[in-house]
């Protein structure tokens, strides 16, 4: 017998087939309503819009199917990665205690990372209740040092890395992109970088710039941005107008070739001019220097070669973000939805950085998870040579330094700070190769 029901949504009757079912559609209003549990004289509306529609086998419910996607499938692999899901706790204890742990020992016992105790000659004594993990030569809590030094040696890596990407990014999608000669050229001189030891890189940078000459840096760096946004617009504006004046010509005689050589060093010549002249002419109003005073008045000489250290270390550490990115780009320029976004007429600036960049993203977060710890690594050693974090702030590589000189009569001294580290080290690492085993398409079970 046939129950005939009305619609909970606009009134219109329906009609269940059978006894057995619970779910109907409204021919009128195309709702879905099932029988309402608590009295099946009523039809209640049905939200969930992966319902069945037909009708539902007798004693057997209907299955509700949940959608899923790659970055799902990736995080459920991930946790299945117990080594990953370890990195991943120790890191988020680290991160939480190097940001909190300094202004909790502060208000719980008073100590801070430069307290230095007066009236005793022995200073340096081993872990106590008082002191977890002892003190050093001058008396200064080992504990509370290692935490401020977290702060610096983290921040280090990570906005080394944002360094890193920013650039590498851009730089590998702009040539995978465009290849033939602007792909040669760009790869050629990321190979002449790489020629060069990038640690020697970094010290000539810190060598030169470091000290009272990062208020020289900064006092010329609106005349060197100005010149190089000038130049870039300058060399695309030229570009397009040499196109568009030679780009027709199918056959070209010597005349007509001595022609667009001329023109296009003529260009050369006006843009490299126009950028050398907006900069000079940024340089004597004088804004650098206004800036790099109040620099100077702001920052002081630690913190500033730690800043100087992020902008060293980001800048040697995107050549092989580049080349992965460009890998990654090369394979992708030619797929369908590439094609469909030319063909919408979508820019080129559109295409990579919104189509193809984020189907990278992939290689490209392993990758930034594996650059982490090894800036880290760099600044630990620039600190052992004095070129890295300078008194009165520390970093892990520089406690680790410090420690060594003292081993073999303090040796918690580096023991504390050199475990430390190599945790949270080994975190990243496990970390890292948990998510590349998690987003590498070749390791997934179909």
């Amino acid at each position: 017998m046939l129950s005939e029901l009305s619609c909970p949504k606009c009134g219109a009757p329906v009609t269940l087939a059978s006894e057995e079912q619970r779910a109907v559609v409204c021919s009128i209003c195309n709702a879905t309503s099932i029988l309402d549990d608590h009295d099946e004289a009523h039809l209640v509306l049905e939200d969930d819009t992966q319902l069945l529609l037909e009708e539902e086998l007798p004693g057997e419910p209907v299955a509700k199917v949940s959608g899923t996607s790659l970055w799902a499938d990736a995080w459920k692999r991930l946790l299945k990665n117990k080594l990953a899901v370890f990195g991943m706790i120790v890191l988020a204890f680290m991160i939480i205690l190097v940001s909190l742990g300094p202004i909790i020992l502060k208000m719980i016992t008073g100590i801070t990372a430069d307290f230095m105790p007066e009236g005793n000659l022995i200073k340096s004594y081993p872990p106590s209740w008082e002191h977890p993990m002892g003190t050093d030569e001058q008396g200064r809590d080992i504990f509370a040092r290692v935490l401020q030094g977290g702060r610096i040696s983290l921040s280090v890596g990570l906005i080394s890395t944002i360094v890193s990407l920013a650039v590498g990014v851009s730089y590998g999608a702009i040539a995978g992109y465009l290849g033939g000669k602007i792909d040669n050229v760009m790869m050629r001189l990321v190979d002449i970088i790489y020629a060069i030891p990038y640690i020697l890189i970094v010290i000539v940078l810190l060598s030169v710039f470091g000290g009272p000459n990062t208020q020289v840096l900064i006092g010329a760096l609106p005349a060197i941005l100005t010149g190089l946004i000038v130049g870039v617009v300058g060399i695309l504006v030229a570009v397009n107008i040499y196109r568009k004046m030679f780009g027709e010509m199918a056959s070209q005689n010597f005349s007509q070739t001595i022609l667009r050589f001329l023109v296009g060093l003529s260009f050369a010549v006006a843009v490299v001019a126009l950028a050398v002249l907006s900069a000079v002419l940024v340089f004597r109003t004088n804004v650098g220097a206004s800036m790099a005073e109040s620099y100077g008045n702001v920052v002081s000489l630690g913190m500033s070669q730690i800043f100087l250290l992020f902008f060293a270390l980001g800048l040697v550490s995107w050549l092989t973000m580049a080349r992965v990115v460009r890998g990654q780009i090369l394979s992708l320029k030619n797929q369908e939805f590439v094609l469909a976004a030319k063909a919408t007429g979508v820019s080129t600036f559109g295409i990579i950085f919104r189509h193809l960049v984020p189907n990278a993203l992939g290689p490209v977060i392993v990758y930034a998870t594996l650059t982490v710890p090894s800036v880290m690594l760099s600044e630990a050693f620039l600190s052992y040579l004095g070129l890295g974090v300078q008194a009165p702030y520390a970093s892990w590589g520089s406690l680790a330094a410090d420690g060594v000189k003292n081993i073999a009569i303090f040796p918690w001294q580096l023991i504390f700070p050199g475990v430390t580290m190599a945790l949270t080290l080994f975190s990243l690492n496990f970390l890292g190769d948990g998510l590349r085993d998690a987003l590498d398409p070749q390791t997934r079970k179909f």
